[in-house]
């Protein structure tokens, strides 16, 4: 496999991502994730490891950093993206992604030695 390749698909695999419609229009959608006092009734501050975003398109996405103490998965973010609807509301994309070394552990790996019978 290429080393582009290679990249490419440990990208994918480094990410869980949703894609719904929603009825809503993308504004009221836009103001639910990027707006605290609206984001606080779905995703507590609590979860963020920053309350601010880390980037942020107004009225197109907005990237949060995650806390997750004691997870295997210390280290992610998570990206809220809208557009125009096909049907008039909103198509919202939710991408969490395991950042740093983190993303190279299997998620059933609990690290205990391997012993080889000799």
């Amino acid at each position: 496999m290429s080393d582009i390749a290679s990249d490419v698909q440990e990208e994918a695999e480094a990410e869980i991502a949703l894609e719904v419609e929603l009825d809503a229009k993308p504004e009221k959608v836009w103001r639910a994730i990027a707006i605290p006092a609206f984001r606080e009734r779905w995703l507590p501050g609590a979860d963020l490891a920053e309350p601010e975003p880390v980037a942020s398109v107004p009225g197109v996405e907005v990237r949060y950093r995650m806390r997750e103490d004691g997870a295997p998965f210390p280290e992610s973010t998570v990206t809220f993206r809208i557009e125009p609807g096909p049907r008039g509301g909103t198509l919202f994309r939710v991408i969490h992604r395991i950042e740093g070394e983190a993303r190279r552990m299997s998620a059933n790996d609990n690290h205990r030695p391997v012993s080889m019978a000799a």
